[in-house]
């Protein structure tokens, strides 16, 4: 059974990092010109494809680092920082730009897997934030922990997909900004959290 505060801690982090608030007003830009059921495969596609490669990296992940001879705690304070930086984007409203920059340069018929899967929802913070959720408890429990954690904010993004257009109309361009600066703000203090655990690690904090 997932612990509590583990659940809470870990499904806030995720949720921040992948951003469905950013995500889905993206989602409806790609999807515009399909029809409701193309629109629902293309989620699914997307959805999957991401739950795929962030499973991968849930159970391999941490053995990936242990071959090319990098410890968890490192690996704990570099992710914090990414994630750090990810808030900075956040709060400056980069990322979106980012975003949807990359969005308009890809001109294919099905954005599912790119740029949907990977970069948006799959991209090097979710990777990140996977590996250190694994890492928190040893073995087998850590990795599952994790997955199931990933898989119900994995949930929340496709139901957010679906109902994009209506939420998008609700929250408009100021709501979301305003909710994509909050959840920065809260991804900044996840991030330190995660750096003062690595630190605490080599014996650097108490």
């Amino acid at each position: 059974m997932i612990d509590l505060a583990f659940f809470v801690t870990a499904f806030t982090t995720l949720f921040v990092v992948i951003d469905p608030f950013g995500t889905t007003p993206i989602f409806v830009a790609l999807t515009q010109d399909m029809d409701a059921a193309t629109r629902r495969k293309t989620a699914i596609r997307s959805c999957l494809t991401a739950v795929c490669i962030l499973i991968a990296f849930a159970a391999f992940g941490e053995a990936v680092l242990g071959f090319v001879g990098i410890s968890m705690p490192a690996f704990r304070v570099a992710g914090g920082a990414l994630l750090f930086l990810t808030a900075l984007d956040m709060l400056f409203d980069r990322r979106t730009k980012r975003r949807e920059d990359r969005a308009e340069e890809e001109e294919h018929p099905d954005p599912s897997v790119f740029p949907l899967a990977i970069p948006l929802i799959a991209g090097p913070g979710s990777i990140a934030t996977i590996i250190l959720l694994a890492g928190q408890h040893p073995g087998v429990l850590g990795i599952v922990e994790a997955c199931v954690v990933m898989l119900a904010v994995m949930a929340v993004v496709f139901a957010f997909f679906l109902s994009g257009g209506v939420i998008a109309r609700i929250l408009g361009k100021t709501g979301l900004n305003v909710l994509t600066r909050l959840l920065g703000m809260l991804l900044a203090a996840l991030s330190v959290q995660f750096i003062l655990d690595g630190l605490k690690a080599f014996g650097f904090a108490s």
